[in-house]
């Protein structure tokens, strides 16, 4: 994932912002997505690599019927435990990084998107790929989706946007931004617009 190899963007945003509507519209124009989200589901679904060390570490109680990791119990869990959000950190992100680096080298486009939701938190993003995209919306519009979305009450997303990033650290570690407050009409020129600037990066 060297960026002097491949020009590469590192896509985020907060919960609900809308960075798989963003991403999607620059797949359609040739950009080759990698969505950690994405990875990180796969790791934790029913036979996924995550899930020996998942059980091992914190029971089998953590896991639905069939196998696969109860996300919903583990959220409330590390919510409330900061040591118990390390361990599953420490089983979770190296592997996610290990799939993620396999999966850069098998996509095909004109560019790499890389989607991280916490890629402001980890740190190490930053000297991984060439630019940082986020995608911005009003917190409160943020909460109306995620309640919507997620069927979760405002009380436990507002605590979920609590632990990430502020919108304002976001921002100040852009290189460039979509705003995304609700017209799904206004993305397409904004997009475009950077996707016409990243292929003449690739020039």
């Amino acid at each position: 994932m060297d960026k002097e190899n491949h020009f590469s963007i590192g896509l985020t945003g907060g919960i609900g912002s809308g960075k798989s509507l963003v991403a999607d519209l620059f797949a359609q124009r040739g950009a080759a997505i990698i969505d950690t989200d994405l990875i990180a589901h796969q790791l934790t679904a029913p036979q996924g690599s995550a899930i020996p060390a998942i059980r091992a570490e914190f029971g089998a109680e953590f896991l639905t019927a069939d196998g696969a990791m109860d996300r919903a119990k583990m959220r409330e869990h590390v919510f409330s435990d900061a040591l118990a959000k390390k361990h599953l950190e420490m089983i979770l992100h190296p592997m996610i990084r290990t799939a993620t680096e396999k999966a850069a080298l098998q996509v095909k486009g004109a560019y790499r998107i890389f989607v991280v939701p916490l890629l402001i938190e980890s740190g190490s993003w930053r000297e991984r790929v060439s630019r940082i995209l986020v995608v911005d919306c009003p917190e409160q519009l943020q909460v109306a989706r995620v309640v919507s979305r997620n069927n979760l009450p405002e009380q436990q997303v507002r605590a979920i946007m609590a632990a990430q990033a502020t919108r304002e650290a976001r921002l100040a570690a852009a290189d460039d931004i979509v705003i995304n407050d609700g017209d799904k009409a206004a993305l397409v020129p904004q997009v475009d617009r950077l996707h016409a600037l990243y292929l003449s990066f690739m020039k």
